[in-house]
């Protein structure tokens, strides 16, 4: 599985787990629905594409680039 497939499945679970559709995440991320349909559509996901190429280069998982508490008190984005 690659990391944009990954990427897809884990939103789709979640907003199905939360009953909520795509573009109801969208309004609650504050985003477009165009944003959030080009990720799970596969159509934009260099992003996360480039954080897994930096983990490769640097011989780590993503799970591991992110496990770090730098990541732990972020501001909030959706003001």
């Amino acid at each position: 599985m690659t990391v944009a497939e990954a990427v897809r499945q884990r939103i789709l679970n979640l907003c199905d787990s939360r009953g909520i559709t795509i573009n109801k995440l969208a309004m609650m991320c504050g985003t477009t629905q165009s944003t959030i349909n080009n990720i799970v559509t596969e159509r934009n996901n260099s992003s996360v594409s480039t954080i897994k190429k930096i983990c490769d280069g640097l011989e780590i998982t993503i799970k591991d680039f992110f496990n770090d508490d730098i990541f732990n008190d972020l501001e909030q984005e959706v003001k």
